[in-house]
């Protein structure tokens, strides 16, 4: 393939990262209400068109456009000085990312059925429980998914070919967002907090940040393990 074509896809790649993440961020504004506490306000929540749009755009979209940016900036970093850290981070949090549409496609098309069930009379559908696997599911993603952007910030920090501080900024989000939104979130509230929110967008950021100053120096540099080994 014309090597021109390549980075034409490596920089749609990494635009689509900012992206993902705006979405992921906006998906995540509203907090459902708690589905024991008050089973009225999260059935008319979950069965509405607003939540079913939400999901499909932030949680769906914007995981498969997430999976296309990682593979992009997998490549991007592949002939830098952090090639093997930055491909096994990509593919970790890949396949973590991939996980989480799991319950993401469950949340879009299953719980919606659910309120819907419910506001209609019934109430044993609230008694509905999904097998333990797709929490396990749930968690490996989210660990894989979690480790791996963490070490993606850290291989964009190292890498000396693409902005080292939107690899911080990368990190930083990646802790912010699942570490004090989504895991503190299931373990308080059992909903999304602000920081999920405030971690997105700290990962769109960064994200801009690389695909706006980091393709042309990132495919233009040389390959500085084979030159030292020359």
């Amino acid at each position: 393939m014309n090597p021109q074509n390549i980075n034409r896809w490596i920089r749609a790649g990494l635009w689509a990262l900012p992206v993902s993440w705006l979405l992921t961020a906006w998906s995540t504004l509203e907090p459902q209400p708690d589905q024991w506490k008050d089973p009225d306000a999260w059935a008319r929540f979950v069965s509405s068109d607003s939540y079913q749009f939400g999901h499909l755009l932030g949680s769906t979209l914007g995981t498969i456009l997430a999976i296309f940016g990682l593979f992009a900036l997998g490549c991007c970093l592949a002939t830098s000085r952090v090639g093997g850290l930055a491909l096994a981070a990509m593919v970790t949090a890949a396949a973590g990312t991939a996980l989480l549409l799991v319950p993401a496609v469950i949340s879009t098309f299953a719980t919606p059925a659910i309120g819907k069930a419910y506001l209609a009379g019934n109430q044993e559908v609230m008694q509905l429980e999904f097998p333990g696997s797709m929490t396990g599911a749930f968690l490996a993603g989210l660990l894989l998914a979690y480790l791996g952007n963490l070490l993606l910030g850290v291989a964009v920090w190292r890498s000396h070919v693409l902005p080292r501080w939107a690899g911080a900024l990368w990190a930083a989000g990646a802790v912010v967002f699942y570490v004090l939104g989504v895991v503190l979130g299931q373990a308080t509230t059992g909903s999304s907090l602000p920081a999920q929110a405030a971690g997105a967008l700290l990962v769109a950021v960064a994200g801009g940040w690389i695909a706006w100053r980091g393709p042309r120096h990132a495919m233009a540099a040389p390959d500085l393990t084979a030159a030292g080994a020359a």
